[in-house]
């Protein structure tokens, strides 16, 4: 059997080597446009920063070892420009030559990726904008810094690339600004997960400017300037990270479904409406695994998950695949972010009746070296208990976190059968009760009622204007708050009537739940814990 696969990244290359380890009978030949296949598209802000020191380490395969290795013809400079789905052929082009040609296949796989999305904005082309899309263009921006002519920098986006790019063009001592048209950075976040990560940037020398769109590049030359609808910035560079389109366009009036974003239709076995014609990577529309509902995920690891089940189906085996949860995670300065499946604001929107907690938890033995905390929150369903989602932050190993559950998600687990498990624990790796399970204990506190709490974005939106705000930090920390510690509460408030609404903040959040306990208990009916307390709140009097 001939198979032909145009693109060959991640989910071309994973395909063809899965193929050709099932049935080493098969005729299979990677296409691909670019001179490079296999590298580490995830790496290339890390390049930029000096982290990853060489060129040669990007590259996972060249054409030619990848061939030696897997089988697969390579073909490098090819660029597909149409499809014959009656004749079962494609249209080649030769980038060096201009020469075209028509080949044939049995199957064809499609796995062209996507491209930088690049505005066409006055100044766009001019010297020092890059893109963040292949191995050259982190080398043209690190050329640039290594160079000594880089000392500002703007970035055009605040996904996951764009702020990889920012962290380490910061750490490389650049000037960062990053302008996002959004009302905030890492739209997959809920908005005041966002808004904390924006403030944290701001302290770390990394300025954010939302709901802002770029609408010129100025420069003689050269980048001089960027001026959005609000303003303008010196800039020496501008790295455009404003998102990514399908590479499909040569699909059109060929009869393949597309999306409204340009993406393939695919089924549960990569299939698109064709029978004979398969698609993977971030070129393809999947299913979100919780909702069922269309979902894009231009992530390397679905790109490698939906190559390898694609050639496993192809090859005769029945496997299907379940969908994404939109798993993503990020390195900034000082912090890290991570999260899984559905946001709050999502949640709501696909009919669940969605509850969350935030809390504020140890990440190891308080004790231990370099401990530091956790940022958790939890999206669950209020009736049937199932979790939804999850968003962390935090200095250490987040990633841990996210990866419980995305597992626990994948089983349809509610928080009953998460809140007892045997997760590993040491003082160097996490506390006794596991971060995870904490956080599941403290949402099923609210559930159950012995936690009143107040979300931050309650908080936020002014739901506690008319409480009281006491302070039951470890220290005095709230100007203008009454303080108290929860050992002080052995009887009703002097000067606080026990129907008065009183919101209760600490540190995190433990200490006020202590002293909640003990309020509802001497009779008091309207108090509430603002969620995170004060390390993830900004809470004034």
């Amino acid at each position: 059997m001939n198979v032909l696969i145009i693109g060959g990244v991640a989910a071309g290359t994973k395909a063809a080597a899965k193929l050709l380890r099932e049935d080493r009978n098969l005729d299979v030949t990677i296409l691909t446009k670019s001179r490079d296949i296999s590298y580490a598209g995830c790496g290339l802000p890390y390049y930029v920063g000096g982290l990853i020191e060489d060129r040669g380490e990007l590259i996972v395969n060249t054409p030619q070892s990848f061939s030696r290795l897997t089988g697969a013809k390579v073909r490098t400079g090819i660029e597909v420009t149409a499809l014959d789905r009656t004749a079962k052929t494609v249209t080649a082009k030769n980038l060096d030559d201009g020469s075209t040609e028509t080949l044939s296949y049995d199957k064809l796989v499609i796995t062209t990726g996507a491209e930088p999305f690049k505005p066409n904005l006055p100044g766009i082309d001019l010297p020092g904008v890059f893109c963040m899309r292949t191995p050259d263009d982190a080398i043209g921006l690190r050329d640039q810094i290594e160079a000594g002519t880089l000392k500002r920098a703007v970035v055009v986006g605040g996904g996951f690339i764009g702020l990889e790019v920012a962290e380490n063009l910061s750490a490389q001592g650049v000037r960062v600004t990053v302008v996002e048209m959004a009302p905030h950075i890492l739209p997959m976040f809920d908005g005041e997960i966002a808004e904390y990560l924006e403030n944290h940037l701001a302290d770390q020398g990394i300025m954010t400017f939302t709901g802002d769109r770029v609408e010129e590049i100025l420069g003689d030359g050269k980048v001089e300037k960027v001026k959005t609808s609000r303003r303008a910035f010196k800039a020496d560079a501008v790295i455009m990270a404003a998102g990514i389109r399908p590479a499909t366009g040569f699909l059109k009036d060929t009869g393949i479904e597309l999306m409204p974003n340009g993406t393939v239709k695919v089924d549960a076995q990569m299939r698109t409406n064709d029978p004979d014609i398969y698609a993977a990577g971030d070129c393809v529309t999947v299913t979100n695994r919780i909702t069922g509902q269309p979902a894009w995920s231009p992530m390397g690891s679905s790109a490698n998950i939906e190559g390898r089940l694609l050639a496993r189906h192809m090859t005769g085996s029945d496997v299907s695949y379940p969908g994404v949860l939109g798993t993503g995670v990020i390195r900034l300065p000082a912090i890290n972010a991570g999260r899984t499946g559905l946001t709050e604001a999502e949640a709501t929107a696909a009919g669940f009746d969605a509850v969350s907690v935030l809390a504020a938890v140890d990440d190891k033995a308080h004790y231990y070296p370099d401990a530091s905390s956790f940022i958790i929150k939890l999206v669950a369903d209020r009736q049937s208990r199932r979790l939804l989602g999850l968003q962390v932050l935090g200095k250490g190993a987040v990633d841990k976190v996210v990866d419980i559950a995305v597992m626990a998600i994948s089983m349809n687990a509610t928080l009953d059968q998460l809140e007892n498990l045997d997760l590993a624990y040491a003082p160097p790796f996490s506390t006794a009760i596991h971060p995870f399970s904490n956080a599941v204990n403290v949402l099923q506190n609210k559930l159950s009622g012995a936690l009143e709490s107040m979300t931050p974005a309650q908080y936020l939106a002014g739901e506690a204007e008319g409480y009281t705000v006491l302070d039951f930090c470890k220290a005095p920390l709230i100007t203008g708050a009454e303080y108290l510690a929860p050992g002080d509460i052995n009887g009703p408030l002097e000067g606080h009537p026990l129907d008065e609404k009183l919101l209760l903040v600490c540190n995190r959040g433990r200490r006020a739940y202590m002293a909640q306990n003990r309020l509802k208990f001497y009779g008091y009916r309207n108090t509430r814990v603002l969620e995170g307390g004060m390390a993830f709140n900004q809470v004034t009097v």
